[in-house]
């Protein structure tokens, strides 16, 4: 049997961008994504901390040392510019794995976005 359990999380990043006109995703500094080990692509849920939406998208790789965090499309709607989120991407493992598993956790800079 596998199970479902955190891989990657971004703790309170700030939304700097929303774009409705746009196919679809949340794009995500490179430098996010790498130490949170999230890859383009990659499905992700997003929590907004301001109004308590919860939603799932995928990820696109942003401009490296930026801080963006833009959502793009339909979940541009669920957000403001300015709204606290956290981005979380989860793996699937077998339960002795996830026993000893442990997660990509980013705590960036609440202001900029940046690694601090």
């Amino acid at each position: 049997m596998l199970i479902q359990v955190v891989k990657s999380k971004i703790h309170r990043v700030r939304v700097t961008q929303a774009e409705l006109n746009y196919v679809g995703s949340i794009t995500i500094d490179e430098a996010l994504m790498d130490a949170s080990n999230l890859v383009e692509g990659e499905r992700v849920q997003v929590v907004n901390i301001n109004n308590g939406e919860r939603l799932e998208t995928y990820v696109i790789k942003g401009d490296r040392g930026t801080g963006t965090i833009c959502l793009n499309g339909p979940a541009a709607r669920k957000v403001a510019v300015g709204d606290m989120i956290i981005v979380i991407g989860y793996g699937y493992m077998t339960p002795e794995e996830a026993r000893s598993f442990k997660p990509s956790l980013v705590f960036p800079n609440e202001l900029t976005n940046l690694i601090v």
